[in-house]
């Protein structure tokens, strides 16, 4: 093997995911060509490179680099060079250029050993160069981590992440036990963890193998919506995953019980297996919603029938029966669902409740899951509404690592009556943690549709709170005359109903284009979006449109629409910056969504009165828009919900996907203008009729359903409800008797 040394003069090519390089190297005067795996070099960065030379036949002769050690350069020209390359956010070429011509060549070591000598230069006060030595600092060691964990096939975004959570006991921690990083690291599965253990000749039924390998089950079992698996199914799963005995599953579920890991459960005379926080987290959700719902308020000040008569003739309207009891259920009862479909008069009831509850004295709260919703709860009812989140008061400390909600059982919710939206997307972990800041004496009412998809977390809560029979539930099925004469609001009921949707009226808000084959969807589906319906209808293609989809691969899926939208609505530009992450290259103007829970990511807003005002967390399903790109400061910037201004660095950009077309789940909880969906074949546990259902139920304006007619009547019939491990509305029932 050949030993080379020099200095990067230019990085030709370079793959963000994998750390594959190709690099124009000066050594010894002549410019060669160096190809393999460099992650993190940069321009101006020296190097002593061995390889081996290689012949490429379109690009000659090149050396394959096997391992390579760095150096700091040592003249000004290098250090500015290095500096400029983008290695340490906040530094591009014109702050390397002041740097240097104010420190010299001691910047590199000012910069390791007394960053407050950078304010010294123009433009960086103190926190940008506590910024600038903080990343620096993350930057010496994280090279050797790379280059260990590029063998077992992790990314540099990932190895950032593992670095920064273990730092300089990284590759000592990881050969001790590999599947921690399961635990530790969001997003490194089972099956990575499992390739590096195997590498490092871990023993195939190795206990801490099975245990692992047992746990990764349990977690797909809990991302699919379950709160436990039945031991059974875990074992069978978990031998099948793993290639072992079914007996050393068993073990491990032992193992894991025993450590307080799983709790073992007896649930219709069959064990399952919990996790532990799911546990607690049900069995305390059922003590307390069965203790609210106990409690009887009969001493309302006023007569409740003359409440809501009054309230008529001040409003002019006449409410039905139905909607008179939610009402009265509300006012004498500790808690009351009241759900229905689209126009049945959900709104006008909760209006009516918070009128009447406020016209007694009574203090009333508003809370949805997502911002989207609250806002349209905010607006539907004229009265200040929260997310859950920020209601519970939530922070996240990154010192600790951890979450903390600062509304809980110690400190409760000062409120008489809290009514939260949109209850059907709200998993059982986050009832648990709204209900422990419910006090006894507040009353709360619970609105939702439950023939919408449930949640996208662990739980079925609004089904089996209703199906638990302990909770007062009303709920609401007549559709009043305005909402009557929507297509849009008499197809979900038809189509909840099994019906039929009726479409193509020419006065109508419901359309059906009929399209044979998959490019005839999308080239439709692309034609709407930029032409149809702005030159026609004037909407707004990024604010007013939504595209959702049952699913995510496939050319009507919504990975491959968002890059055809994505070149539709916002093609690339000389004017327009951008950052290629993962399979995507983000643009400003993108549409886009977060992902994942960041309950550390902090965001800001410029208040009430132009006050500022700052907070943390970005959740799962939050839609915004790019509005910056920064290179140098290897940032980007998205305006969530038309205020909140989240900065993501470079690195966090997997938290991130385009949003011109989503997931019919991921659109839990939004309302669009329009929405367009394709129809098309599918596998049948996601083209069913709970998903078109709340599909059309995403529009205010105009559905336009594009594809095979067949198949939407397929949709229509397919009533199948995938069934969810769950026992809220058991443990309730249990509970209750034992009072």
């Amino acid at each position: 093997m050949l030993e080379f040394e020099g200095v990067i003069s230019s990085i030709v090519y370079r793959n963000e995911e994998n750390g594959y390089a190709v690099a124009r190297f000066n050594c010894e005067g002549e410019s060669i060509t160096l190809v393999g795996y460099m992650p993190l070099v940069k321009e101006g960065e020296s190097l002593r490179v061995r390889g081996e030379w290689v012949y490429h036949p379109v690009y000659g002769e090149q050396v394959q680099v096997q391992e390579f050690q760095t150096a700091a350069p040592s003249t000004p020209e290098g250090i500015e060079k290095y500096l400029a390359s983008g290695l340490i956010p906040g530094i591009g070429p014109k702050t390397a250029k002041k740097i240097v011509e104010v420190l010299g060549k001691d910047a590199l070591d000012i910069i390791q050993y007394n960053p407050m000598k950078l304010t010294m230069v123009d433009g960086i006060g103190k926190k940008k160069a506590e910024k600038i030595a903080q990343a620096f600092e993350e930057q010496r060691g994280l090279r050797d981590v790379m280059v260990f964990l590029q063998t077992y096939d992790i990314s540099p975004a990932f190895a950032i992440r593992i670095y920064k959570k273990y730092k300089d006991e990284t590759i000592q921690l990881i050969k001790q036990d590999p599947y921690r990083l399961v635990e530790d690291i969001e997003g490194i599965g089972f099956k990575r963890a499992d390739r590096i253990a195997m590498n490092m000749g871990l023993e195939h039924s190795s206990p801490s193998r099975v245990i692992a390998g047992t746990r990764h089950v349990l977690a797909e079992f809990a991302g699919a919506g379950h709160v436990f698996v039945p031991r059974g199914v875990l074992v069978e799963r978990a031998a099948e995953l793993l290639g072992v005995d079914g007996n050393d599953v068993e073990d491990a579920v032992n193992s894991l019980a025993i450590s307080g890991k799983v709790k073992l459960e007896q649930i219709n005379g069959e064990q399952v297996v919990y996790y532990m926080p799911f546990y607690y987290a049900e069995a305390a959700v059922a003590a307390k919603l069965t203790e609210l719902s106990l409690l009887k308020y009969d001493g309302f000040d006023g007569n409740v029938e003359d409440e809501i008569r009054l309230y008529e003739e001040k409003h002019r309207i006449e409410l039905d029966g139905v909607q008179k009891e939610a009402i009265t259920q509300a006012l004498h009862h500790g808690v009351v669902v009241v759900t229905g479909g689209p126009g049945t008069g959900k709104t006008t009831t909760i209006k009516a409740i918070i009128e009447i509850m406020e016209g007694n004295g009574l203090e009333v709260i508003l809370a949805a899951p997502t911002g989207r919703a609250a806002k349209r709860m905010a607006q539907a009812c004229d009265k200040d509404a929260c997310t859950i989140h920020r209601l519970l008061e939530f922070s996240y400390h990154e010192n600790e690592q951890a979450s903390f909600f600062g509304r809980n059982e110690d400190s409760p919710l000062e409120c008489d009556v809290l009514i939260v939206d949109e209850v059907s997307m709200v998993d059982i972990l986050l009832m648990h943690h709204l209900l422990k800041a419910v006090q006894a004496g507040t009353r709360l009412v619970m609105v939702g549709d439950v023939d919408q998809l449930p949640s996208v977390g662990p739980g079925n809560v609004l089904k089996d709170i209703i199906g638990s029979g302990i909770v007062k539930f009303v709920k609401l099925q007549r559709i009043f005359r305005q909402a009557g004469e929507s297509t849009i609001v008499v197809n979900a009921h038809r189509i909840n109903n099994g019906k039929y949707p009726v479409a193509n009226s020419r006065e109508g808000d419901f359309f059906f284009l009929e399209r044979k084959d998959m490019q005839q969807i999308v080239s439709t589906i692309l034609d709407l979006c930029k032409n149809r319906l702005p030159e026609y209808n004037g909407y707004n293609p990024l604010t007013d449109i939504q595209v959702l989809s049952p699913m995510r691969k496939g050319p009507v899926g919504v990975e491959n629409l968002n890059i055809r939208l994505q070149d539709c609505l916002n093609p690339a530009a000389a004017h327009k910056k951008e950052k290629t992450a993962g399979s995507f290259t983000f643009r400003v103007g993108d549409k886009v969504m977060q992902v994942k829970n960041n309950y550390g990511l902090r965001w800001e807003t410029g208040g009430e009165n132009g006050e500022p005002e700052e907070g943390e967390g970005v959740f799962n399903g939050d839609m915004g828009y790019i509005t910056e790109i920064d290179d140098e400061e290897q940032e980007l910037v998205v305006l969530f919900d038309g205020d909140r201004r989240v900065c993501y660095r470079f690195n966090q950009l997997d938290e991130l996907e385009p949003a011109y077309a989503v997931t019919v789940h991921k659109s839990q909880g939004s309302e669009f203008p329009v929405m367009v969906m394709p129809v098309f074949w599918g596998p049948p546990m996601l083209v069913t009729r709970n998903l078109l259902y709340t599909a059309i139920t995403r529009a205010k304006q105009l559905v336009i359903l594009v594809g095979r007619e067949d198949y939407l009547r397929r949709m229509v019939d397919n009533n199948r409800i995938s069934r969810r491990f769950s026992a809220l509305d058991i443990r309730m029932r249990d509970y209750i008797s034992r009072l």
